[in-house]
């Protein structure tokens, strides 16, 4: 009753036109089977914001893979990677740090300085590389997606869906394992710095294996999450989040739901979902202008879950895994090879699991 008069009280206060109405795509796969468990607005455009990183992640690996760089080859910070805003590590142009490391303080800080460096590295110029993870993305078949930095920073022009990211974070936990213990990781020590990551789940949410967090003012907070329990692997993918909170909650609940059987499933691969052709909303107005306010109290009202005096699924406590990275020290007057990449490789077939029979009763 007492919930009921509150969302009364809120509707008459901010007025029905007041609040927009978002699709909150989300979306639970079954990472064994590859069946849809549950999915909401999957095909909606959305930007990625810091998801965006998995791309970046998932063309270095590739590199590595074909042998055209090494895990200690030198990522150099260049004055074009130094521009990126927070959130960043700031070194001076012109210092290194191997790729593996690199790598640790992309997927785990988040810094977009050395997502811009990993992407010069491996493509020989941001531009190049921007080319390469279009390229990768349509190998994929994600075909709602286009993709125009390397770090996520906000452009209209990058698109992505929960749908596309499901497949992209799908195919790097079962092509490239040897990399699961990056995602795992919750913080990044650098000298006297200890750097945690956004995913709140890696240290509140039991069997948690990681992934991708990432917000920008259009996106509004996006996830991706992936966790282990008794034999099974689901992935959640939950965009538009109004807070850390309601982010961090919502996909947890969509694992702890699936982990105990709630839901039926969809009888479909996530490659079934179908996008949509649309525009993705911009929550500019909503997360960092004048509504943001109004629209925070009443996303409150639709998902208090984690507020105080209400049920919370992130109770669990995680031992932390956290990793030491260091720089090479400052390069210099050393021309590094940076090859630029060719395009015209045939990519490794996509090898999604069907979804396990279904027997209707």
């Amino acid at each position: 009753m007492r919930l009921f008069l509150r969302v009364i009280l809120l509707v008459l206060t901010l007025g029905f036109s007041a609040q927009p109405s978002f699709a909150l795509p989300q979306l639970l796969l079954d990472m064994r089977t590859g069946e849809v468990l549950f999915e909401k607005d999957a095909g909606v455009p959305w930007h990625p914001a810091s998801l965006t990183k998995l791309m970046t992640a998932y063309a270095a690996f590739e590199a590595v893979d074909s042998g055209r760089l090494t895990l200690d080859t030198p990522v150099v910070m260049t004055a074009n990677a130094l521009k990126a805003p927070p959130s960043k590590m700031g070194f001076p142009v012109g210092t290194a740090v191997t790729l593996e490391d690199a790598l640790y303080l992309m997927l785990v800080k988040s810094a977009n300085d050395v997502a811009t460096a990993i992407g010069e590295t491996v493509g020989g110029s941001e531009a190049e590389f921007v080319n390469l993870m279009n390229t990768h993305a349509a190998n994929l078949g994600l075909t709602n997606t286009r993709f125009a930095n390397a770090n996520g920073l906000h452009d209209p022009n990058q698109i992505t869906s929960a749908r596309d990211i499901a497949i992209l974070a799908f195919v790097i936990r079962s092509r490239y394992p040897q990399y699961d213990k990056i995602f795992e990781t919750r913080a990044v020590k650098f000298g006297k710095s200890t750097l945690k990551s956004f995913n709140v789940l890696l240290e509140k949410f039991r069997g948690t294996t990681g992934m991708k967090t990432g917000y920008v003012c259009a996106s509004g907070l996006n996830i991706v999450a992936t966790a282990q329990r008794n034999g099974r692997e689901l992935m959640a993918v939950v965009m538009g989040g109004v807070s850390a909170r309601e982010r961090g909650e919502m996909a947890a609940l969509l694992l702890e739901r699936g982990f105990q059987g709630r839901y039926t499933g969809e009888r479909k691969s996530v490659t079934n979902i179908q996008n949509l052709a649309m525009s993705p909303p911009d929550m500019r107005p909503q997360m960092c202008g004048a509504e943001a306010k109004s629209y925070l109290e009443s996303r409150k009202v639709a998902f208090p879950f984690g507020l105080e005096g209400q049920i919370s699924y992130l109770n669990d406590d995680v031992e932390e895994r956290a990793v030491r990275v260091n720089t090479l020290g400052k390069i210099v007057d050393v021309d590094l090879p940076r090859p630029r990449p060719a395009y015209a490789f045939v990519p490794k077939s996509i090898a999604l699991p069907r979804p396990r029979p279904v027997v209707l009763r």
